[in-house]
């Protein structure tokens, strides 16, 4: 039997992707993502763990001159990320590459100009199994520190890495990146105004001397505490608008 699939939009019914009706589905931190990219022209973006699309689709749309390749282990992810290329006209600017991330060929160090990730994490207190199709949102065998190497291994001497992540990993993406990166910038996402942030968006470049960490003053998605409404700045990122690092 074959799992249900949905075709869905994204970026205000700007961008579509496919992806399985139950199971791990393109949310808000792959949109933050691909809205916190710089703008590029005419550069190689790799986008590491992309899934059916959903941060690749939304950067490739905004960054229209620049080249993506997104890299999947999960056969099922590839073939749902391969009609969304189609679909979205990406063909020629956008490809995919199956494998996992501590495979990636030995041609690709120092390649990319960028390279994104949303890479998976386990939640703490979090016991019970995932359900089907989010185990590999869940469970995550490649460790962040192994993550991060194969980041930084493959973009370019002075390239930028940009990825989203839990706030409580925070220590440990920088203990890895400060001897090994420069110009790092933090991102907090707050759900709303007075909450703690559950999520960072961390951005660094390859090689560089080690300086200050710059900490901005972070997102606020909600305009209050269990309010479904977004603030301005949220709906126009959700929107198509790229992310203002401020």
């Amino acid at each position: 039997m074959t799992d249900a699939v949905t075709e869905d939009w994204l970026l205000n019914e700007q961008v579509r992707i496919f992806q399985p009706e139950t199971g791990y589905r393109a949310g808000l931190d792959a949109i933050l993502l691909a809205a916190s990219l710089p703008d590029l022209n005419d550069k190689q973006i790799l986008d590491m763990g992309c899934g059916a699309g959903g941060a690749l689709f939304p950067a490739a749309w905004r960054l229209n001159s620049s080249r993506f390749v997104g890299v999947e282990r999960e056969e099922s992810s590839v073939s749902l990320a391969e009609r969304g290329v189609s679909a979205n006209g990406f063909e020629g600017r956008v490809s995919l590459f199956p494998s996992d991330v501590r495979n990636l060929p030995e041609d690709w160090e120092n390649r990319f100009d960028l390279v994104m990730s949303n890479p998976p994490y386990f939640e703490p207190g979090r016991i019970q199994s995932p359900t089907k199709g989010r185990q590999a949102a869940y469970l995550a065998e490649t460790s962040l520190v192994d993550w991060l190497k194969a980041m930084i291994k493959v973009v370019a001497p002075k390239g930028r890495i940009t990825l989203i992540h839990r706030a409580g990993e925070l220590g440990e993406i920088l203990s890895y990146l400060l001897s090994r990166t420069g110009q790092i910038e933090v991102l907090p996402v707050f759900s709303a105004p007075g909450e703690p942030a559950k999520r960072v968006i961390i951005t660094a470049r390859k090689g560089l001397k080690r300086g200050e960490v710059r900490l901005h003053s972070g997102l606020t998605m909600h305009v209050a505490k269990g309010n479904p409404t977004y603030t301005d700045r949220a709906d126009a990122i959700l929107k198509g608008a790229p992310l203002d690092w401020v």
